[in-house]
């Protein structure tokens, strides 16, 4: 495909220009770096020229001369401008350095001025080039910068291919650019043949779809909904040309396309990709649109829909690669998607019309007639409608609701205004798909389109139950919403049960209050029995039961079972909010991690299924942190960034996916990242107002920032989720876990008394609910404690019996963690089998950050001790007992790293209390501290 030159983009390099290509980056930035040469390739509209030019802004300041070339196809006929290009401008600088022959037939061939060839002066001009080049390479570093290397005209590319491959040993680099079409192209094969040896070859490939999104947000088309975004990435294939084109058709279009209905493809992109479209039959041409037309187009279906010469018009498409050529594959399958929607969209809407008429009788799939059916389809028409709304339910329980989502839409469009049901009725379901599909955007538009039409009540409940439900945790934005939804559902039980339930989900949220969310769900619970809506119902005690969890109610489990009573709805039964769900919040802060796991990978099966995006985000999470609690760090990591990677995709969910991947990043994989994702989650939590998550994303920050090695850090972050929770109403230690991993850090940075604190508060309530592996982590951090007031005896005691139950809980990481401690505390002479034990375990779980900073303890050199050092000297009992403490181990000889780790406390408190020391006993340093010491032994 040619790309013609209002496409270009501007020489002006900008980051966003290069969204996606970080790793490609990376490595053309090695070679670059190492005096390498590059080449990149691939199809026309990828982004090699964008590219091209952001390497060469960073890489030309490095270099002393920098030559450009930029060809085109109307000028590739014109023998040496590439050439003239390239030196023209360092003509009179190289020129005097040239021998007779060499210098004549270069000035000859770039001025015009004579006769020069290359049959005549090949051997002159040849040497010329690369004598030239040498030159200018004596002088300071030369980078070659050339762009689309196809349209070089023969002379020129010819010329700088014999000098490129001559260059070795001179500081010349080439950063080239050549369009192809697979890796294995000919023109791929020519162009790297004719660079220096050992240029690096990178192919740049299509965009992912969000890295699509980022790019047309970064110009300006960022408000455009998911759904229309997915579109652009699948018509446009990720290439980012043809994906901003489509962008800005779309901002320029007054209507966006209806559902079922392609994108309109400006005119530019029709000429770009179908100007080998002349060269079809007509008959060809009306084959290859009702292709377009066709979800899924095989051969046997386009002679269903009447072309009787389907196979021979598709082998003449596909020698003017319009079609692929898959000779083992039924499909019929365009080159490219955009040629496909520009095709669609250059066809009258007559014939458009007529090929999906054709191909509402010959598709076999129901789905894909009665979509058919309707895109043929003028006005309103009952019978059309009521297929179309069929359909959209076969597609629901099919597990596609996006598709049931259009099809309702299509299904409004066609019901009358007098119908029944009728089209608001049906838009609303649509909407109710659109959200199972994770298409909020769309949901919300549609029920704000309800609302400006709707008079009945119910219709209107429904509505604004949608426009809050697409809130989501931002659910503060609509606060307004609440009044308008109870003055419209009046006094009917069904519709107050709806707001009602709404509204303890927003007690939860914005007010923070768990208990009034309780009650608030507990009172829906009432109206919907009352008014005989089961599905709420069950949603809002499964609410409830997640709440009296949370707070540790003694009624949780009797509701829990209430939930889970029959009938059920099967809606319900594997939603996120459901019973299901609350069951498997219950089994995994009771310590049944076995049966949790068996749950969440039943409930994540049955949303797959159904096509539940919100529910499949919020189960990946939730079996990723059973795997994160059972030790299994590698396989939580994966679950995770799953989760994470599908909560970006579809705008749901994202702060509670980034917490978790937090979590296990920190656990698992890369501490830095595990801190950005805990500060983003932080940050979100705090812009939507949401308390519950806010105290979730600051204890995955604490335990990041302890991971790190920053208690400071962890003790700041994990006060404000002490204080969150008091505030919210939490009593359950099992909730966040974060209890542990404060009281360690307050032992780090030398306030025992505290940590002392959270540990008999937390036990109190981890002992009323039987949260054993909550006491577990209790005790290991309570033998912290010991260790630092110097009851190292009981602390190793209380360490090793920590440890066995945490082991026989299933609780692989907090296991090793506890025998890390262990380890610590014995130190490296008789402690050395501990090490080797807690690497053991950390090496099981995958917990690669904690293996790391075993190996960290290992490598510290150890303290040689005083020989024949008495206990303390009694000028030390003046001093607390940390403080005498850190004294003794001074007078040992430790460092203050060494100090931290035997004491487990931070370097900057061993500082401080050294501090302490020196004003108490009017010495002024460490030295003093040792000569006080041979003093007190002297006598």
């Amino acid at each position: 495909m040619t790309v013609r030159r209002d496409f270009q983009e501007s020489a002006r390099c900008r980051p966003d220009l290069v969204i996606g290509r970080e790793e490609l980056f990376a490595g053309a930035r090695g070679q670059l770096a190492s005096g390498g040469s590059v080449l990149l390739h691939g199809p026309a509209g990828i982004g090699k020229s964008t590219a091209l030019r952001a390497l060469a802004e960073e890489y030309g300041a490095t270099a002393r001369t920098v030559l450009r070339c930029s060809a085109t196809e109307s000028e590739s006929h014109l023998p040496f401008l590439a050439l003239a290009d390239l030196l023209g401008l360092v003509l009179d600088e190289v020129s005097p350095r040239l021998p007779a022959a060499q210098r004549t037939a270069l000035e000859s061939a770039l001025t015009g001025r004579g006769e020069s060839s290359l049959q005549r002066d090949g051997l002159a001009l040849r040497l010329a080039v690369l004598s030239a080049l040498r030159a200018l390479a004596a002088d300071g570093p030369v980078l070659v910068v050339a762009d689309d290397l196809q349209w070089l005209d023969p002379a020129s590319a010819e010329l700088l291919g014999f000098a490129a491959r001559r260059l070795e040993g001179t500081p010349v680099q080439l950063l080239c650019a050549v369009r192809t079409q697979g890796q294995e192209s000919q023109e791929y094969d020519r162009q790297l043949r004719a660079c220096p040896p050992g240029t690096l070859a990178v192919r740049l490939g299509p965009l992912t779809r969000a890295q699509v999104a980022q790019l047309l947000d970064h110009r300006g088309h960022g408000c455009l909904p998911r759904s229309t975004v997915r579109e652009i990435h699948r018509t446009s294939g990720g290439n980012p040309l043809f994906a901003l084109e489509l962008g800005r058709a779309l901002a320029d279009s007054p209507t966006p396309p209806r559902p079922g209905e392609p994108l309109p493809v400006p005119t530019s992109l029709r000429a770009l990709v179908l100007s080998r479209l002349d060269m079809l039959s007509v008959e060809a041409r009306r084959t290859l649109l009702v292709a377009s037309a066709g979800a899924r187009p095989t051969p046997a279906l386009l002679r269903a829909a009447g072309r009787e010469n389907a196979e021979a018009e598709c082998a003449q498409a596909a020698e003017l690669g319009l079609l692929a050529t898959e000779p083992d594959a039924p499909a019929v399958r365009f080159a490219h998607p955009l040629i496909s929607a520009a095709l669609y969209a250059e066809a009258p809407a007559h014939e458009r019309r007529a090929a999906h008429a054709a191909l509402s009788t010959a598709a076999s799939d129901p789905i894909e007639r009665a979509r058919h059916l309707a895109l043929a389809t003028t006005g309103t028409d009952p019978e059309v409608a009521a297929r179309l709304a069929e359909a959209a339910a076969l597609a629901r329980d099919r597990g596609a609701p996006s598709v049931a989502a259009q099809l309702g839409l299509l299904a409004a469009r066609h019901t009358p205004a007098d119908g029944s049901p009728g089209p608001e009725e049906r838009r609303l379901a649509a909407a109710e798909d659109a959200i199972t599909a994770g298409e909020v955007d769309l949901a919300r538009d549609i029920a704000r389109e309800v609302l400006t039409r709707a008079s009945v009540p119910a219709d209107r409940v429904r509505a604004w139950i949608i426009v809050i439900d697409t809130a989501g945790h931002t659910m503060a934005e609509v606060d307004a919403v609440f009044p308008q939804a109870l003055a419209d559902a009046g006094d009917d039980p069904r519709l107050l049960a709806l707001v009602h339930y709404q509204l303890a989900w927003r007690a939860l949220i914005v007010e923070g209050d768990f208990t009034e969310a309780r009650q608030a769900a507990a009172h829906a619970a009432e109206l919907a029995a009352r008014g005989q809506d089961r599905r709420t119902e069950l949603l809002a005690l499964a609410f409830q039961a997640q709440t009296e969890t949370l707070m540790g109610h003694p009624e949780a489990p009797r509701t829990i079972k209430r939930a889970l009573r029959e009938p059920q709805d099967p809606r319900v039964a594997c939603h996120h909010n459901g019973a299901g769900s609350a069951r498997f919040r219950w089994l995994v802060m009771g310590d049944q991690l076995a049966e949790a796991r068996t749950t969440a990978t039943a409930l994540l099966r049955e949303v797959r299924r159904r096509g539940s995006v919100e529910s499949e985000v919020h189960f990946l999470r939730g079996l990723a942190e059973t795997e994160l609690r059972a030790g299994h760090c590698g396989r939580a990591l994966d679950l995770a960034r799953d989760s994470l990677r599908l909560a970006r995709d579809s705008g749901i969910g994202e702060t509670a996916s980034a917490m978790l991947t937090s979590l296990a990043e920190a656990s698992g994989g890369d501490v830095d990242r595990a801190l950005a994702l805990a500060r983003e989650a932080v940050r979100h939590a705090e812009e939507d107002g949401d308390q519950m998550y806010l105290s979730r994303a600051l204890g995955a920050l604490g335990y990041a920032q302890l991971v790190a090695g920053d208690p400071a850090g962890t003790v700041r972050s994990l006060r404000r989720v002490r204080s969150l929770e008091l505030g919210l109403g939490i009593t359950d230690p099992a909730r966040g876990r974060w209890q542990g991993d404060l009281a360690e850090a307050l032992v780090r940075t030398g306030e025992a008394a505290e940590a002392q604190d959270v540990i008999d508060v937390s036990r109190e309530h981890a002992l009323r609910l039987g949260r054993e592996s909550v006491l577990a982590v209790l005790d290991r951090s309570e033998a912290l404690v010991r260790a630092a007031r110097g009851d190292r005896e009981a602390a190793v005691a209380q360490l090793t019996s920590a440890q066995d139950r945490l082991g026989k809980l299933g609780y692989g990481l907090e296991e090793a963690r506890a025998a890390f401690a262990l380890a610590r505390l014995r130190g490296r002479g008789p402690g050395a089998a501990a090490f080797d034990e807690a690497a053991r375990l950390f090496r099981r779980c995958r917990a690669l950050p904690w293996l790391r900073q075993v190996e960290d303890a290992l490598a510290a050199p150890e303290p040689e001790p005083v020989p024949g050092r008495a206990e303390a000297p009694a000028a030390l009992e003046v001093l607390a007992a940390m403080e005498r403490q850190v004294a003794a181990l001074v007078m040992e000889g430790a460092t203050n790293r060494e100090i931290a780790a035997r004491l487990f406390i931070s370097v900057k408190t061993v500082e401080a209390t050294l501090t302490r020391v020196y004003r108490k006993l009017g010495i002024r340093s460490r030295v003093d501290i040792v000569r006080l010491a041979a003093a007190r032994r002297a006598r």
